[in-house]
């Protein structure tokens, strides 16, 4: 497409659909080096460039993703539809050339050619700081080390400048997985400390606004809101060289209007859209859409249970009974999800998760229970939703909102920015919300730590606690570690019974990621973090 092609059909969509103007740096790019530039359109953004940061967003994920480095990372296999797909179980050396497990420790042998993208070399002391820093700075970042049993600075020991080991505290099946998700990153220890202070440590700041790290992108321009601009790191040694130089990330809010930037071939890839679109962009054949279960996630409801009326049992029982399941999977999902309501009630419960609950649509059963727990008048409440998710979260809210109507539930719909919204998760003080959990690690014991545990993580966005349940959670993350097979299958068993009767959340569906991209756009992976790597990507 030429430079005057593009700027009149943007323009043109423009005052058609009130689509923002779109910076001249995604002009030049087309005109200059089209083959190489990925140009991404999504409804949020980052609101924050550190996965270590306080209250990074989702879309903070991709860029800590492809402008940072980990020791180690999947191998990739063949998932549904001949999609790549990380394998859970395989690993390979990112920053570790070689890595060596023993019986109480990782030694991991460093990459001697690695730099960091102000050429700095990466070396052992960079780890070990990276590593303290995220067992330290407290909040999700620790949390998700303390899933792998790593919590001390001690364990991590610089043996020379390019060796290191992580000693485990105890055998714990997910402490290798866990050194291969998006947070034990490696930073620039040196940059970042010129750039702390007294009341900011670990620089966190610094980091916030800018990459400092080792990774195969490197961040040149970002303003919040409205873009995201990367470059290729041209000395990243972390795995072949991406054949994508640059990646102009632009948020666009409307999906109509991304829809069309996609459409007229004025946008690489998005996603995001509304499953409506996602659905008949399929049957016209023009680009190709990529959809995929989460791995070991669900969309659901939540309820504080720590404050009336979501700390009685049958209220949530009550608002269980009240959901309109299959009006969501039909009206909002259009069929891009697997439905996680209405088992059979002699169905054996499985050792896997997620798996469905035996709610299902009954009103009668609904209001029996609201009047047993004394609001046989019904009451009044919120529901909030992440309005960086709008397409999905907006409906599904309105449908929900519906049905508790017909209860007696009278709910006011509070529309929270994406940029607050993990703020707002964090204080727990929302009575009643909608949100998605998917697990990094596909292990249904690790599922239930972050979102069922009594050590409350901000995923435990219920701020759910049960003696039982942590017990059973604790149990099988330790029979899992013994290979103890059938404890392991007992706890599981246990932990999901006792979630489905004690209901602070109500799983709805297991959600699609759904990709759409340009017919010349390859190499797109599925990952964990269901986000975006460009490292694989290529345009032909």
């Amino acid at each position: 497409m030429k430079r005057r092609d593009f700027l009149k059909s943007v323009s043109g969509l423009a005052a058609g659909a009130a689509l923002p103007a779109m910076p001249q740096v995604i002009s030049s790019a087309y005109a200059d080096a089209r083959s190489e530039t990925l140009l991404i359109v999504s409804e949020g953004g980052p609101n924050n460039l550190d996965i270590h940061g306080v209250g990074t967003n989702v879309p903070g994920y991709e860029v800590s993703w492809n402008c940072y480095d980990r020791l180690i990372s999947h191998e990739m296999k063949t998932g549904p539809g001949g999609v790549p797909y990380y394998d859970r179980d395989k690993f390979k050396g990112e920053l570790a050339e070689d890595f060596k497990i023993d019986d109480m420790s990782v030694t991991f042998k460093l990459k001697k050619n690695a730099k960091f993208h102000d050429g700095a070399p990466v070396t052992a002391k960079d780890v070990k700081w990276s590593l303290d820093r995220a067992v330290s700075v407290g909040g999700f970042p620790t949390f998700q080390m303390s899933a792998g049993s790593l919590t001390k600075p001690e364990q991590f020991v610089v043996i020379d400048d390019y060796t290191v080991r992580v000693d485990f505290l105890k055998k714990d099946k997910l402490t290798i997985p866990d050194l291969a998700v998006i947070v034990p990153c490696i930073v620039n220890s040196e940059l970042v400390k010129k750039n702390a202070s007294e009341k900011d440590p670990w620089g966190l700041e610094f980091t916030k606004q800018q990459t400092a790290g080792s990774g195969a992108y490197k961040v040149t321009k970002w303003t919040a809101g409205t873009e995201v601009i990367m470059e290729r790191n041209e000395d990243w040694v972390g795995g072949p060289l991406p054949k994508i130089k640059r990646v102009i990330w632009r948020m666009v809010p409307q999906a109509g209007n991304r829809r069309a930037l996609l459409e007229r071939g004025d946008a690489d890839i998005s996603y995001e859209l509304p499953n409506k679109d996602f659905q008949e962009m399929k049957a016209n054949g023009k680009l190709n859409v990529v959809s995929l279960p989460f791995s070991n996630g669900i969309q659901y409801i939540g309820m504080n249970v720590t404050k009336p009326p979501f700390d009685n049992p049958k209220v949530r029982q009550a608002v269980a009974y009240a959901l309109p399941y299959q009006k969501i999977m039909d009206a909002v999902m259009f069929g891009l999800a697997n439905p996680m309501f209405g088992a059979a009630k002699d169905k054996a419960t499985e050792v896997a998760w997620p798996q469905p609950h035996k709610y299902n649509t009954d009103m009668e059963k609904a209001k029996a229970l609201l009047i047993e727990a004394g609001y046989a008048s019904g009451f009044e409440t919120t529901i909030s939703f992440d309005l960086n998710f709008a397409g999905v979260n907006e409906p599904l809210c309105v449908l929900v909102q519906e049905s508790l109507a017909q209860i007696g539930i009278k709910t006011t719909i509070n529309k929270v920015p994406g940029a607050n919204w993990r703020t707002e998760l964090n204080k727990k003080e929302m009575p009643l919300f909608t949100n998605v959990f998917s697990g990094w690690l596909d292990y249904p014991e690790y599922f239930f730590y972050w979102c069922y545990h009594g050590n409350n993580s901000v995923f435990n966005t219920m701020s759910y606690k049960s003696a039982e349940m942590d017990k059973l959670i604790d149990g099988a993350r330790t029979a899992a570690a013994a290979g103890d097979t059938a404890t392991y299958d007992k706890d599981v068993k246990g932990f999901v019974d006792l979630a489905y009767t004690d209901i602070p959340r109500i799983p709805l569906y297991q959600p699609f990621v759904n990709v759409a991209m340009q017919k010349n756009i390859s190499g797109y992976q599925y990952w964990f973090h269901r986000r975006l790597d460009y490292r694989a990507m290529a345009k032909g």
